[in-house]
């Protein structure tokens, strides 16, 4: 079974390239026989008269490119919008022609080409502008860019030199030494001690010296002479 099928799909013809012009011609040519006479007419009509417009149009091109190339002041040209048809063969006579070309444009209908001649190539700073929808100035530019160095030259000077330190440009304590005096504070610290009116008692006058057993002593005396004083009969 596997044998008879591969036989039938090596017999079957391989479907047209996509670069094979000449069967894609004949591919559309075919299609004219299944259809009626009048349509068949009309639609080879339209073929041949499409094909007519794409020569007309890379002739008009090619005398443009000629054109720019011989102008010496012109450095870029911009084309009108075109379609995907119109850039690809304009592209095509450019890139014949030994220059440079680019399509612009976010909408495929908006979409234009600029050719550059080889030796004034467009950066990638130009590029990106053209991308964004904006005209390009040299100035700005050269402007933008020295600034950029200058700014990328002073981080590295900075990192070179080190962390800056700050000092105040003057001493707060010289600034309020007509309220405070300049040496208030110090004769304070020093001057600080403990104020028994306020309950502040040294750790030396908590200490009890006594020994255990003296304070054993201490403690029986004061329980018999209470103990004592509860037996005394009522002299009522």
């Amino acid at each position: 079974m596997a044998d008879l099928l591969g036989s039938i799909l090596s017999s079957m013809e391989k479907p047209p390239s996509l670069g094979d012009q000449e069967t894609r011609r004949k591919a559309r040519a075919s299609c004219c026989h299944f259809l009626p006479p009048e349509q068949a007419a009309r639609l080879k009509k339209l073929q041949e008269q499409e094909k007519q417009q794409k020569v007309e149009f890379r002739k008009r091109m090619e005398k443009e490119v000629s054109d720019f190339i011989q102008d010496s002041g012109q450095i870029k040209k911009k084309f009108q919008p075109m379609n995907k048809i119109e850039r690809s063969i304009l592209h095509d006579v450019v890139e014949v022609a030994g220059l440079t070309s680019f399509s612009f444009g976010e909408d495929d209908e908006c979409r234009y080409v600029m050719i550059f001649k080889k030796e004034f190539a467009p950066s990638d700073e130009e590029l990106d502008s053209y991308r964004r929808g904006e005209e390009w100035d040299p100035q700005k530019a050269e402007e933008k860019r020295r600034l950029k160095e200058l700014a990328q030259r002073q981080e590295e000077e900075a990192a070179q030199q080190g962390p800056v330190v700050v000092s105040p440009a003057s001493d707060y304590k010289d600034k309020y030494s007509h309220l405070i005096g300049k040496g208030a504070a110090k004769d304070a610290a020093h001057m600080l001690q403990a104020n028994k009116t306020y309950g502040c008692v040294p750790v030396a006058n908590k200490r009890d010296t006594r020994s255990i057993e003296e304070a054993m002593n201490e403690i029986r005396a004061k329980k018999r002479l209470r103990q004592s004083g509860e037996e005394l009969p009522s002299t009522s």
